[in-house]
């Protein structure tokens, strides 16, 4: 059986050294990440992007990229390693929900058709992010829903 698990985080990890970020991943990401999981990230810069590269790297789990626009519609980088990702033919699919205006509305609908469709979400809100951020409104979104959270501050 699959196991489908959304990940949500802050996209302000400027200060967050690589090797804790790594280590948070490690921690808390890889014990879902076998043969029969499959993890669903948005295309944002920060946690969306480095997560994804992180478990591209160092699982075999199926990933979804779910982003609110387009692709080209994302930060650069982000756009850059979701490109190199599908060309390698890393990714299960990529979901560009079409919105027309790239704001909170279009992020929020992302994160909510993530939770729809994973068990579990994992969530990295930087530690002094406030509850009205759209990472705590993904996971209060999620504790909504009935599914399981868990949440690791950055």
């Amino acid at each position: 059986m699959e196991r489908r698990v959304a990940i949500t985080g802050t996209r302000s990890i400027g200060d967050a050294p690589d090797d804790e970020l790594a280590a948070a991943f490690d921690a808390y990401l890889r014990p879902f990440a076998d043969a029969m999981a499959h993890f669903y990230v948005g295309g944002a810069s920060g946690v969306d992007t480095a997560a994804l590269q992180w478990l591209a790297k160092n699982t075999d789990a199926a990933l979804s990229v779910v982003v609110p626009c387009r692709i080209v519609d994302q930060p650069a980088a982000s756009a850059t390693v979701i490109e190199a990702l599908r060309d390698e033919g890393r990714l299960a699919e990529v979901v560009e929900m079409g919105a027309t205006l790239l704001g909170k509305a279009a992020y929020h609908a992302r994160n909510r058709w993530m939770v729809d469709r994973a068990e579990v979400v994992i969530g990295f809100p930087r530690g002094d992010e406030s509850a009205g951020g759209g990472t705590w409104y993904t996971l209060t979104y999620a504790a909504e829903q009935g599914k399981a959270r868990v949440i690791v501050p950055l």
